[in-house]
């Protein structure tokens, strides 16, 4: 895609998705009170599932800062005798890393000086932002959450780094699984990168990676989608757009206002779904609470 293209589609999906002068929300706007209450019919056999991977502590060629565990307590060898005492420990991360299940708030994305809805980027300070930050999903995000499975509608077990899943890719999955994404729903799109690194092991993923086009933004648009969801980082890379490294969270956090979640891990939920036919669950999204921080790490779970 041309750099004159990409812009043409950043201005027309801002357009079709603005929410207003004032909106801090984004396509939050669409996960109404009885689309939530909806989404609660999605239970049936009451299983839940993390779509979180585990927490990376050890360098890796995409974990080159990894999350750092200390133990800090106790504080004495001598555990075995008798009295109190707590075990205890610390726990630091790079929260926007290329392995980590993680958040996008829509202050994360800074593009042409702004942020989301034409918040200025100067916002953000070394203290924090003051808008659009993780607090605005303090209270979670609980929806309908509907899973399409490249790898599968193409026969296959993973897309090869650089691969991209077109619009037209997501369309062919809701015909092939017999669903479709709606207003407020939750949508999740498999790539199959947790799979391929457990089975070939971690790559400098920040080179070569599989993800969306950018034109499949046009069908969240479409469809009203309220968070989006991937295995790996959401965007390809290569990016296919010259000049611009992140097509898709440009497009989807800071023209559309969607809420992305990166490096996700569907190979527990994908057997489950396929084993039912039935591609549609609950899905429970509840970030840290941490007010002025542009992303948070997070460990969905799908209610089935």
């Amino acid at each position: 895609m041309s750099p004159e293209a990409f812009r043409t589609l950043y201005e027309r999906l801002r357009e079709q998705t603005r929410q207003g002068p004032g909106d801090r929300r984004g396509a939050l706007n669409h996960l109404t009170p009885d689309r939530i209450t909806a989404a609660a019919a999605e239970v049936v056999s009451g299983r839940a599932v993390s779509l979180a991977a585990p927490v990376e502590t050890r360098v890796g060629p995409d974990s080159p800062e990894p999350a750092v565990h200390r133990m800090t307590g106790p504080e004495t060898d001598d555990i075995g005798g008798p009295g109190l005492d707590f075990a205890r420990d610390r726990f630091a991360m790079n929260v926007h890393g290329d392995c980590d299940s993680h958040l996008d708030a829509l202050c994360h994305v800074i593009y042409d000086g702004s942020l989301y809805n034409d918040v200025p980027a100067s916002t953000v300070t070394p203290e924090g932002a003051p808008e659009l930050t993780v607090d605005l999903v303090a209270d979670g995000v609980v929806g309908r959450g509907v899973l399409l499975d490249i790898p599968r509608l193409r026969g296959v077990r993973w897309l090869e780094p650089g691969d991209c899943v077109t619009a037209g890719d997501l369309v062919a999955a809701e015909v092939e699984q017999g669903v479709r994404a709606g207003p407020g729903d939750l949508l999740l799109v498999r790539v199959g990168h947790r799979l391929r690194r457990r089975e070939t092991g971690a790559w400098d993923v920040s080179s070569a990676r599989a993800g969306l086009h950018p034109d499949a933004m046009e069908f969240l648009a479409e469809r009203r989608v309220a968070v989006l969801g991937g295995d790996g980082n959401n965007d390809t890379a290569p990016s296919p757009v010259e000049g611009v490294a992140f097509p898709v969270h440009v497009l989807a956090v800071h023209a559309m206002g969607v809420h992305l979640m990166d490096y996700l891990q569907f190979e527990e939920l994908a057997p489950l779904c396929a084993q039912d036919n039935r591609w549609t669950f609950l899905c429970v999204i509840a970030p840290l609470r941490l007010p002025a921080a542009t992303g948070s790490p997070v460990n969905p779970i799908a209610i089935l």
